[in-house]
């Protein structure tokens, strides 16, 4: 009767002369964890200057509600004094919400080239790792063939 040959020893040496190199792996993750530092900094840089301006406004919508609460001699002044107050309202929610507009602008910008440059590092970063897996696999099938070949 024909015995099945056991190709048990001939894969553990043939997977032997194959080296992993995780190298390329722990360089992807520190460059992985760069650029979330990177985005963390600006998303907090975005939420504090954001908060400023949240402050702002309601400090200054604050400040002209006092013009409110003002005691009139006549009733046509409470009309002028709250048609100034939603005048003014309406100016200072302008100017803040340009101010959140500018800060998303900025996010988006910083976003973009942390984006660009870490897509430059990492194609650069697989590039070199291809290179050099290309040189060891070439360099462990001369082994192997030499080793089949005595």
């Amino acid at each position: 009767m024909a015995k099945t040959p056991d190709f048990t020893k001939t894969y553990q040496d043939m997977m032997a002369n194959f080296p992993i190199d995780t190298s390329s792996v722990q360089e992807a993750m520190k460059s992985q964890s760069v650029l979330s530092e990177k985005l963390a900094r600006v998303a907090l840089g975005a939420a504090e200057r954001s908060t400023e301006i949240s402050a702002q406004w309601a400090k200054d919508s604050i400040s002209r509600m006092g013009e409110l609460a003002v005691v009139k001699e006549e009733p046509s002044e409470y009309a002028k004094s709250f048609s100034d107050y939603a005048s003014a309202s309406a100016e200072l929610a302008a100017e803040h919400m340009a101010a959140f507009a500018e800060v998303a602008k900025k996010v988006q910008m910083d976003t973009v080239d942390l984006m660009l440059t870490a897509g430059k590092d990492m194609a650069s970063d697989a590039q070199k790792a291809a290179e050099k897996a290309s040189r060891d696999t070439q360099a462990a099938v001369k082994k192997a063939s030499a080793a089949t070949a005595k």
